[in-house]
Order: structure tokens, then C-alpha cells, then sequence
């Protein structure tokens, strides 16, 4: 479903601003348009990308340098922020304060109070803003989460989401191709000297990022607490080691356990190995378990033991299953609905400071060696 040209006017199409232009930026910007938003302003700090994202913008699209003054160009409907997570907290808010929507990339925020201050800051604008958590717009997520409030699993007393990929991150320093606006990429983190590894691989480092955990985490937390009917956790704990990369401060390998009112659940990541690739996450029932992944989910009833369990696994025991088919575009899709009709879009700044709020303790936990309570 493509957003029709009256949405926004008699002659004019759903204009959008693009403020980071890489990887995942790349890809929205590239979504957008398709979706049939026209972008008419980008802005990032390094060059290559910036030059890219204009040579696949309409002719006529601005360049800026400044995201300040990006959104305060006329004409902008919305704008899409795909940065660095240190700067989620500021351009939403130059962008609320310009009066635009905003499709703001997870992880939400970089700390619990960070959290608390963006959602009250949104709920006292009439702005959409949707964060970037796209299992929300699935079908097949709806679908499993009607199957478990109709009991299809029982009471489920245990969850684990993992990841795994061997995955190589880019922390060589060699110099950089392309000119790249240090002190803007910094915005607000501590001051420093260009080290190009700390732009190619900046989620391995602190002051920018909440690591794996939060990048990847707040996807599988929000699943598991979304299909339990949870909020957030009640504690958190974590181990971790930096394995591959030991020039990073974040953690490629770890496990960390939350504890909620009446389930508990584990969230493992692994970067140094492709073995049960991807991420995944079971749902172990009374009645029945559910593994939720890139292909979908699969419902399995509950084993009972025998002599050869080796031979009797869960995959004779299948009893539902749907696929996900191409759903990676339901996201940005329903965000551009939600501006048209202004009803609140699926992944709210309360569902997504509640599914950051366990990685970020997780982190605590980790990085001061104890268990953190709420």
C-alpha cells in the first residue's frame, strides 16, 4: 500500500528529511522512497554516504551538514533518524521542537533517564513519532501473540532469545576514505582525536552506544515481554567477555537473565559463531512451546520424555507454524499511515522505553559486576 499524493495536500506527497545515511539509514532512505515518501533533505557527517544518498534522491534534494538545519527546512513533513544511538535523544528533539513526525531508530535511548525524559518530552507534543522496532509490524508476530493470550502454550514460565553471527567488526585504524565531520559525529560524547575505529565500529564503544545489548536486545526483550505480557523486569544480571575485538569496550559474547513478576528469561549473543544462526527466541509453555525467528514461528507440543530422546526431538511434535513473508517493509509503512490518521503508531515511545529498560540494567549489570533491582 503506497501513501497516496492527497495525503498531505492537494499536489504534494509525504516529504521526509533522512539524518543518517548509513547502513540502516541507507536502507530507510531507500524504503521511503518506496514506499512513495520523497526525500527532499539528507544530512550526515560523512561524506561518502551523504554523496550516496543524494545520487539516489530526487534532483533537487538538499545536503546538509547540520541536522538543526535540516529540519528547520520548509515543506518537511517528517523526519527519519538513523544515527548513532548518543544522538537519538537530541535530534528527536530538534526535530519535536521543528514540529515534525519522527521514525526514530531503536535502541531508544542510551540510559533509563534518558528514557523517562524522551517519553514524557513526546507525550507533550501532538507529534507521531514511531521507533524503529520492526518485529512490531509483523503479521506473524500478531498471529503467535493471538495463539498464546488463547492459552495455545499454557503458562509460560521461561523465555531465551539469543544471537548468533560471526560477525567481523570494523576496528582497524587505518585512515578513512572520505572526509568525515568528527566533531559533529561526536555531538555530545566526550571530546577526543579522530580514531576512525571508533566510526566504523562505533556500537563497541560506550559513549555512543549501548553495545550488542541494547542494539540487538531491545528487539528479542520487547518480543519476549510483548507475547508474555510483560513490562519491563523486576532485575537484571549479566556476564560477558569481549572475545574477537579487544580494542571494543562492549561485549561480544554474553548472557544475561531477567527476572520478571512471574517468569524469568535469558538473552544470549554471540558474534563469534554462525552455529543456530540469527536470532531466535522460544517461548517454553506447560502446554506447548513456540520458537519465533527470521522464518516465522513454529508451535511444538510439549515433549514427553522418553528412552531415545536423542530420536524424539520437538521436530515430530510440530503442530502450528506460519512464515514471516517480506514483512521488512510494514514498519516504515505503518508509520506513514499513522501520520495520515494521526492514531499512534505500533512501536510508541513507551513500548520502546520499556523494551530497552532490561538491556539497559543488563549493561549496568555488567559493566559494575552486580545484580541491578528496579
Amino acid at each position: 500500500m503506497l501513501i497516496p499524493a492527497s495525503a498531505f495536500g492537494a499536489n504534494d506527497r509525504v516529504t521526509f528529511g533522512m539524518i543518517g545515511t548509513g547502513n540502516r539509514g541507507g536502507w530507510l532512505h531507500r524504503t521511503f522512497m518506496k514506499l512513495g515518501a520523497e526525500c527532499v533533505a539528507v544530512c550526515d557527517t560523512y561524506e561518502p554516504y551523504m554523496e550516496r544518498a543524494k545520487r539516489e534522491s530526487p534532483a533537487g534534494v538538499k545536503t546538509y551538514a547540520d541536522y538543526h538545519d535540516l529540519v528547520q527546512q520548509p515543506g518537511l513533513d517528517c523526519v527519519v533518524v538513523a544515527t548513532p544511538d548518543h544522538h537519538h535523544r537530541p535530534m528527536l528533539y530538534a526535530a519535536l521542537k521543528a514540529k515534525k513526525d519522527v521514525y526514530l531508530e531503536k535502541p531508544f535511548s542510551m540510559n533509563l533517564a534518558e528514557s523517562a525524559e524522551m517519553v514524557r518530552t513526546v507525550r507533550g507534543t501532538d507529534r507521531i513519532v514511531q521507533i524503529g522496532m520492526h518485529r512490531r509490524s509483523m503479521p506473524f508476530m500478531y498471529a503467535a501473540k493471538k495463539l498464546i493470550d488463547e492459552g495455545a502454550l499454557g503458562k509460560v514460565w521461561h523465555a531465551r532469545a539469543s544471537w548468533n553471527w560471526n560477525f567481523v567488526e570494523w576496528l582497524d585504524n587505518s585512515p578513512l576514505e572520505g572526509q568525515l565531520d568528527w566533531d559533529r559525529f561526536l555531538g555530545d560524547a566526550p571530546k577526543r582525536a579522530l580514531e576512525p575505529r571508533r566510526f566504523r565500529w562505533w556500537r563497541g564503544f560506550w559513549d555512543y552506544s549501548g553495545g550488542n545489548m541494547t542494539d540487538q536486545g531491545t528487539h528479542l526483550m520487547d518480543v519476549i515481554q510483548w507475547m508474555t505480557g510483560n513490562s519491563s523486569p523486576k532485575s537484571a544480571m549479566c556476564n560477558g567477555m569481549v572475545c574477537r575485538n579487544k580494542t571494543a569496550e562492549a561485549p561480544d559474547v554474553f548472557t544475561a537473565v531477567f527476572e520478571y513478576p512471574a517468569m524469568m528469561a535469558t538473552w544470549s549473543l554471540n558474534y563469534t559463531s554462525a552455529y543456530d544462526y540469527d536470532w531466535s527466541i522460544t517461548l517454553q509453555g506447560e502446554n506447548a512451546a513456540m520458537v519465533l525467528n527470521r522464518y516465522g514461528y513454529r508451535l511444538y507440543k510439549e515433549v514427553q520424555p522418553g528412552p531415545q530422546p536423542w530420536t524424539s526431538g520437538p521436530a515430530d511434535k510440530l503442530i502450528g507454524e506460519m512464515p514471516d513473508k517480506d514483512s521488512a517493509d510494514a514498519h516504515p509503512r505503518n508509520f506513514l499511515e499513522c501520520m495520515r490518521s494521526r492514531k499512534q503508531p505500533n512501536c510508541t515511545v513507551e513500548i520502546a522505553a520499556a523494551a530497552v529498560a532490561g538491556p539497559h540494567m543488563a549493561n549496568i549489570s555488567y559493566r559494575e559486576g552486580r545484580k541491578v533491582n528496579v
